[in-house]
């Protein structure tokens, strides 16, 4: 198979590559839905690399991501538990269901019997609380009455695995619960704010079908999607809530409550540095008020760190140990279901590497982003979160030397297979900035590295030999 003869655009060594079935041509071609797991998450990285510089699909579109999804810059999106959002929500004045989160089912009962004395109604919910969505669909969350069938049921759900539509086969278990009170529901809505990059606006987003994954809204009946953009110089504006609440169909007294909701709404999305918020359901009760019965939220790490309540929110039980790991050295990293690891240095030649080994017929194992600036010990620790993972079967190394110099990477690369030691076959591509120096300390370190002489001849050789072929 030769060099991909179509499909790619070259700027001197950095080609963009898309390859028909490939991440970049679904994410080019259509809106990523929470179906495809590591479609939408590589889809969430690629949009926070590529935001200031590439056109991505509309707001109606962009509300198909998952609503926990993953942005990714040169950093994770951190995410929290809906009673977290709760309380946050709660401190802006907006209205939530009384719940007590419990993290063991023997106290529960307790929880529920302080609910139902304080509200006077025997019904309560058990909420399975894990960082995905779908947890009504996938058996977490039960509504039962009184306080055995609150004991009963939370016994069932905690250290359970939970599976959904979000968090693949594999599941999560269940470590922490939410018991709410029982609310008497005359309709469910929807509303979110976040970031629609192709506008550069943030959007004050609803729906009168909530209730639903918004995905399917937008994929089956876009226009019920009511879209308000924010002009950044002036906020969002008391006539545009009530556009919003007059186009879901509200009048009189429930209009009149869902306008200081959506304010206030946007008020906590811009005072916590979020990059999402997101109410499914916000329902209205059959004595008019609006309650967020559901709340996502998502925080960019380059901001969350102004916001102390809400890192101690962060729950590492929910994160992947490997990409926490990630983290604390700035790496920008998703662990993905193919076995060819990549090392790479910027997002638009990592979605190139990404897709060129798909075009030899390989898997990428991850996506990896070493940044521009990356010091040997972050080189290293990169290395050893690849060699880490056992479904890797061969590296690809595929650096564009400028401000990365291609020695430091070299150097990395050493260190780490000196400390650990090299199970799998490594190829390595050097380009660019001290790539003579870089070269040379490679074929002088003795390791058993295949030298490639560009991109192309770099991904199949790593495909065959990850397959036990021998170039």
């Amino acid at each position: 198979m030769g060099s991909p003869p179509d499909g790619m655009m070259g700027f001197g060594e950095v080609a963009v590559v898309i390859v028909p079935g490939s991440v970049s041509e679904r994410w080019w071609g259509r809106p990523p839905y929470r179906n495809d797991r590591v479609q939408s998450r590589f889809f969430a990285v690629a949009t926070a690399a590529f935001e200031n510089s590439l056109d991505i699909p509309s707001a109606s579109q962009y509300a198909a991501l998952p609503a926990s999804s993953n942005r990714r810059g040169t950093k994770h999106a951190m995410k929290i538990h809906e009673y977290q959002a709760k309380s946050l929500l709660a401190k802006f004045g907006l209205p939530v269901p009384m719940g007590i989160p419990v993290l063991e089912p023997s106290k529960a009962a307790a929880a529920a019997e302080q609910i139902i004395q304080a509200t006077q109604n025997q019904t309560v919910v058990v909420k399975a609380q894990i960082h995905a969505g779908g947890r009504g669909k996938g058996g977490g969350v039960k509504v039962v009455k009184g306080l055995a069938a609150a004991r009963e049921t939370a016994a069932k759900i905690y250290g359970h695995k939970l599976v959904t539509h979000q968090t693949g086969p594999e599941g999560r278990i269940v470590k922490r619960l939410l018991i709410e009170q029982g609310v008497a529901i005359a309709s469910e809505l929807y509303a979110s704010v976040l970031v629609d990059r192709a506008k550069s606006r943030v959007v004050v987003m609803a729906s009168a079908a909530g209730g639903v994954e918004i995905e399917e809204v937008a994929a089956k009946t876009p226009e019920a999607i009511l879209l308000e953009h924010v002009e950044p110089t002036v906020g969002f504006r008391p006539y545009q809530a009530r556009n919003l609440a007059y186009a879901l169909g509200l009048r009189g007294e429930v209009a009149k409550n869902m306008v200081p909701f959506l304010l206030k709404l946007y008020e906590a999305f811009v005072a916590l540095d979020a990059s999402l918020v997101e109410i499914n359901p916000l329902v209205v009760t059959t004595d008019n008020r609006v309650l967020a019965l559901d709340c996502k939220m998502t925080f960019d790490d380059n901001a969350v760190d102004k916001h102390k309540e809400v890192v101690e929110m962060r729950d590492l039980d929910e994160e992947d140990p490997t990409e926490t790991e990630a983290h604390a050295f700035d790496l920008s990293y998703i662990k993905l279901d193919g076995s060819i690891g990549c090392m790479v240095n910027g997002a638009g030649l990592a979605m190139a590497t990404m897709d060129i080994i798909k075009y030899y017929g390989g898997n990428p194992a991850n996506f990896l982003d070493v940044g521009g600036g990356a010091s040997q010990e972050k080189v290293t620790a990169a290395f050893k979160i690849l060699t880490a993972d056992p479904a890797v079967k061969g590296i690809f190394v595929n650096i564009f030397g400028g401000i990365m110099k291609c020695d430091v990477i070299a150097a990395g690369v050493i260190a780490a297979v000196a400390e650990i030691g090299l199970r799998v076959p490594l190829v390595v591509r050097l380009a660019g900035t001290n790539v003579e120096l870089g070269a040379k300390m490679l074929a002088e370190s003795g390791l058993p590295i295949t030298a490639a002489s560009d991109m192309a001849d770099g991904a199949r050789k790593v495909v065959d030999l990850a397959s036990g072929k021998r170039n």
